[in-house]
């Protein structure tokens, strides 16, 4: 028989016959549970009633919900107190009234039925033992690191004396989640059951074991795994996890650094000052601009645009049961691939079989790869392949909820297929263009039905890129974005939805990144620096290595398409391509030399004969300025984006830079990064660029007015 004495919105606490107590967390005004301050408070005060009662024998800890704890409550998170020293006394307490449950003499077990991430598995943690169900849903570990934060729960402590400090260091400075399995193999675990009941049966088990346990930490006798912190493999560790933090984060990330310093400060002192450390580290990466830009940008507004928040207001939900493909190249197959394996059913086309195969074949080599790593069965490959269709026959388009055209990028062959198929597209259905540059409006002309038709810009590779930019054309409708926002949620991807111009918002933020390195590189900067530089600031590649994969060629031809007079600025970079591709023969990686060399079997290198074509002087900028320029002149093209009506908002700006294009995390994207900056430090930078380079920096007077008045886009 069991009694259950408390049951609030945030947990349930019964004692059965037996004396096993249970704590079930049940947070039931939230979809998930969280480790919050409320909850916190609760949790201790309950557990002490157990510890305090004699008929006790032990706690459980377990979850009504699907996950055990998912992790701390971001909503707090995201709006920091302004009181830092009232929060860091209240994560004082907060350790102390966990050292006071780990040293009361009466065993918890962590129950973990769910995932445990965050302050989740802190709390399983500060139980003397733990047992998670098999289910490979279920995740288990530290990835504070991911939103600027550190394990702020005792997590950074705890796990180095738990599983060694150098598996904790590395695995807490990579964010790194576990399936039960291999979280038992590696020590975040002690125990893994199959069902339920056998979780419940095995903790009581183990209580009745261990009446009267023992932290490790609190152990003397305990020997850290691998040595404590002045051992050959703590110092190794320290030594080297410096360089390689320093080498990934360029110091951009204060989070994984203070995470770090945690250990190395925590671990050389006993636990309960090493949980005071922690939480000093963790005031100041809570309270730190990266951390809240990951937070507001990298978590929220990117989940809630997974969810559709850009999908016009008053139309169901849009269904694909079936697309269409047109052009099975690189883009076509990739679609494919990534709505066949959502369970659609889709007609890949192409002007033979033959080249229609080829785009299936990609598909199939995605699938056998994650076959391979034991991700999906042999079945589940062979009924994703059977779900594409491969011809060369139009007519088979018909019954398509939804045709994306993906063929070359050239508007005569667009208007053609466009024509051909949308007369076996149901009047009512959605026909979509992928295209990087062209302006939808024009397109559109080839349509019978322009307000069913819309831009989807996907980037390549398809099935790792997670952003699509929805393009609004002049008669575009609002069912049609409707259904295109529905279709791209449906197949995991994240959708911000802009309105018409060349190259919309992506690819023409994304111009000025390589064009200010072609600039850079002709005004004599050293060609290392500039991608050098371009990394340290946070972007993935540098802006000469992403020109090479576009093809130097392919910019040539888009200038050259382009009509209008060029200015001094673009007919610089004009003459720089050219004598690039043309003179010098070096078009880019697709011809195995540009600006880069790409030695067969070998690493790509920058060419030497950069420095015999475009003598450098590596004083003539110091690295600040370089990074300003190529940050700067993407966020001020951003803006200009936003005051001519192409972007809707600056989340919008902000979700697809970072998706999109890869700005850095840590400023939040293009507009969060201005307020990183502050706005008038921003404009009087531009200012001066502009005065020194060009009228490429000039800054909007309604930028200006904002400098002015000191407001901020956040």
């Amino acid at each position: 028989m069991e009694s259950t004495t408390i049951k609030n919105d945030l947990l349930e606490y019964a004692i059965d016959a037996d004396g096993f107590a249970t704590i079930t967390i049940n947070m039931v005004n939230e979809p998930t549970n969280l480790f919050s301050i409320d909850f916190i408070q609760s949790y201790l005060e309950i557990a002490q009633q157990a510890v305090e009662n004699p008929t006790v024998k032990g706690v459980i800890v377990t979850s009504a919900h699907r996950d055990f704890m998912a992790g701390a409550d971001l909503k707090f998170i995201g709006n920091p107190p302004k009181n830092k020293e009232g929060l860091f006394k209240d994560i004082l307490n907060v350790h102390k009234g966990f050292r006071t449950l780990e040293q009361a003499g009466k065993p918890f077990v962590a129950a973990i039925n769910g995932t445990a991430l965050g302050g989740g598995y802190e709390l399983a943690l500060t139980c003397h033992h733990r047992i998670a169900l098999s289910k490979p849903s279920i995740k288990i570990g530290l990835p504070e690191v991911n939103l600027g934060l550190l394990p702020g729960g005792g997590g950074t402590q705890r796990l180095s004396y738990l599983i060694g400090i150098p598996k904790a260091t590395t695995y807490i400075l990579q964010g790194k989640q576990f399936r039960p399995t291999q979280a038992l193999s590696e020590g975040f675990i002690d125990q893994v059951v199959t069902d339920q009941e056998a979780l419940i049966a095995a903790a009581k088990q183990w209580i009745l074991k261990n009446s009267a346990p023992i932290q490790p930490w609190d152990d003397k006798r305990y020997k850290i795994p691998q040595g404590g912190l002045m051992s050959k493999s703590g110092t190794d560790t320290m030594i080297g996890g410096i360089g390689n933090l320093r080498k990934k984060t360029h110091g951009n990330y204060p989070g994984a650094q203070y995470a770090m310093a945690c250990i190395h400060d925590g671990m050389l002192l006993p636990i309960d000052r090493g949980l005071e450390i922690e939480a000093r580290y963790f005031i100041k990466a809570f309270y730190s601009k990266e951390a809240q830009n990951l937070i507001r940008t990298g978590f929220f507004a990117i989940n809630e645009a997974k969810k559709g928040k850009v999908k016009p207001k008053g139309f169901d939900f849009y269904t694909i049961n079936k697309v269409g493909i047109l052009g099975a190249g690189m883009m076509g197959a990739g679609i494919a691939y990534v709505s066949a394996r959502v369970g659609m059913d889709v007609v890949l086309k192409d002007t033979s079989v033959e080249n229609a195969e080829k785009g299936k074949a990609y598909s199939e080599k995605l699938l056998q790869k994650n076959v391979s790593k034991g991700r999906i069965t042999p079945e589940l490959l062979q009924q994703t392949l059977d779900k594409i269709q491969t011809t060369d026959q139009t007519k088979d388009m018909a019954d398509c909820d939804l045709i994306i055209e993906a063929v070359y990028e050239n508007p005569e062959l667009k208007a053609k297929v466009t024509q051909e198929a949308e007369a076996y597209l149901n009047p009512k259905k959605i026909f979509a263009s992928n295209t990087s540059t062209i302006p939808i409006t024009l397109l559109a002309k080839a349509a019978k039905r322009p307000e069913n038709f819309i831009g989807m810009h996907f980037f390549s590779p398809v099935d790792k890129m997670p952003l699509v930019e929805l393009i609004v054309g002049k008669e575009t409708s609002d069912y049609a974005v409707a259904a295109a926002v529905d279709y791209v949620t449906q197949i995991g991807k994240i959708p911000i939805v802009v309105n018409d111009s060349r190259g919309f918002f992506t690819s023409r933020v994304f111009s000025t990144f390589t064009r200010e390195g072609a600039l850079l590189l002709h005004e004599g900067v050293p060609p290392a620096v500039i991608e050098n530089v371009a990394k340290r600031v946070g972007m993935p590649v540098g802006p000469l290595a992403v020109t090479d994969e576009v093809s130097l060629s392919l910019a040539l031809n888009v200038m050259d398409a382009d009509q209008k007079e060029r200015g001094k600025t673009a007919q610089t970079l004009y003459e720089l391509l050219h004598k690039m591709a043309v003179d010098l023969g070096r078009p880019g990686k697709k011809a195995g030399k540009g600006f880069y060399e790409y030695p067969s079997g070998g690493h790509k290198h920058l060419w030497a004969g950069l420095k015999e074509h475009f003598p450098s002087d590596p004083n003539y900028l110091d690295a600040e300025t370089v990074g300003k320029r190529i940050l700067h002149i993407m966020a001020l093209e951003s803006y200009r984006c936003l005051e001519e009506g192409v972007l809707n908002s600056p989340t919008d700006g902000d979700v697809g830079s970072l998706t999109g294009f890869g700005f850095p995390p840590y400023t939040g994207g293009v507009f969060s990064y201005i307020d990183y900056v502050g706005i008038r430090e921003f404009v009087e930078d531009c200012d001066n660029f502009a005065s020194c380079y060009g009228p490429r920096f000039i800054v909007p007077e309604s930028l200006r007015e904002m400098a002015v008045n000191q407001e901020t886009f956040y």
